[in-house]
């Protein structure tokens, strides 16, 4: 599988080459992109014109792993392109760190959003009046609980980091405990089973 950068913006392709690292080929013509078969593609929302739909669908019936980035990112695009089959959506000068989580994550057979709208997405699920949480908790530590609960909530890392004035890393390796002992993947999984 090789990595596919699509661009008419050479500012994105630019910052886009560093973050994938060495093994990446860029894509000038979107007709030459649309031949792809089986590989993931980075591109930016805006350089699929008006045609975001009909190429989006194509790619990704082709077995191609879709990332779409965009400069202006909104939610509800983000609805769109994923309900098209894009596999993940951010910003399109988003950190080098969030363009390897996405590359990761895809390769991994999941979807990927930037951690804005994750947060986005958990404070529109609804709350449970029935919700029984110290029932679901009952295996997690004090500090854990405390994770969990921001977590739930929308919170980021970081976010929860500043809150319980603990490093951003030692909030992840909680987070990763309290996924593993309540059996989920990620935030947006911990809220829907906690709300």
């Amino acid at each position: 599988m090789k990595v596919l950068l699509y661009s008419d913006d050479i500012n994105l392709l630019e910052h886009w080459e560093k973050a994938v690292g060495n093994e990446y080929e860029i894509i000038y013509e979107l007709d030459d992109l649309k031949k792809s078969i089986g590989n993931l593609i980075i591109t930016n929302f805006s350089s699929l014109n008006n045609k975001h739909q009909e190429i989006i669908t194509h790619l990704s019936n082709n077995e191609n792993m879709l990332i779409v980035l965009h400069r202006s990112p909104n939610i509800e695009t983000a609805r769109e392109v994923l309900s098209y089959g894009a596999k993940a959506y951010g910003n399109a000068l988003m950190k080098a760190h969030f363009i390897q989580a996405a590359m990761r994550t895809l390769k991994d057979g999941l979807v990927w959003l930037h951690p804005e709208f994750i947060s986005e997405l958990i404070t529109a699920v609804p709350s449970s009046q029935d919700n029984e949480l110290d029932t679901q908790l009952k295996d997690l530590t004090k500090r854990e609980k405390q994770v969990a609960l921001l977590l739930k909530d929308g919170h980021t890392y970081k976010s929860v980091s500043e809150n319980l004035n603990i490093k951003p890393r030692t909030v992840k390796a909680h987070a990763q405990s309290v996924y593993k002992k309540l059996h989920v993947k990620d935030r947006l999984s911990l809220a829907i089973l906690l709300k």
